[in-house]
């Protein structure tokens, strides 16, 4: 297996990056969760896009927001794998390359997440710290979380 990614601001994603990129958000976010929300939220062209492949085949995709679009800090958001790319230690390798591409694209800074709460001890592996109390996100437990 081939493991790639690459960082795209919203004017550089083609077309098709851009379809697959929503698509599989849909997929996951909307369709598997269950979950009628926004997804286009107009943050989207003020981010960065983290596609990350297995033999060229899109497998995840993160959004990187620069420090004030959704918090005082640097966040990532819209973290998802596909189904047919599941348990291959996938959002492990997706989480550490959205970090790496903060760092790279917003230099070394707090970042800020609204974590779904069942993954709250794979956050914490990343050195993510839950901040506050749990919240219902679009019928989804959700805790927010800081990586210093």
């Amino acid at each position: 297996m081939t493991f790639t990614h690459s960082i795209k601001s919203f004017d550089e994603l083609t077309n098709h990056e851009l379809y697959n990129l929503l698509r599989l958000r849909s997929d996951i976010f909307v369709v598997e969760q269950n979950c009628a929300y926004l997804d286009l939220d107009n943050k989207d062209q003020k981010s960065f896009h983290l596609l990350y492949y297995v033999d060229n085949e899109l497998a995840g995709v993160t959004r990187l927001l620069p420090a004030g679009l959704s918090y005082d800090e640097i966040s990532i958001g819209r973290v998802v794998i596909a189904r047919s790319h599941r348990g291959l230690g996938l959002g492990r390798k997706l989480m550490e390359a959205s970090l790496e591409g903060c760092e790279e694209k917003f230099g070394k800074a707090p970042i800020r997440i609204s974590a779904q709460y069942h993954l709250l001890k794979f956050y914490q592996s990343l050195g993510f710290i839950e901040q506050g109390e749990v919240y219902d996100e679009d019928g989804i437990p959700h805790i927010e979380m800081l990586r210093a």
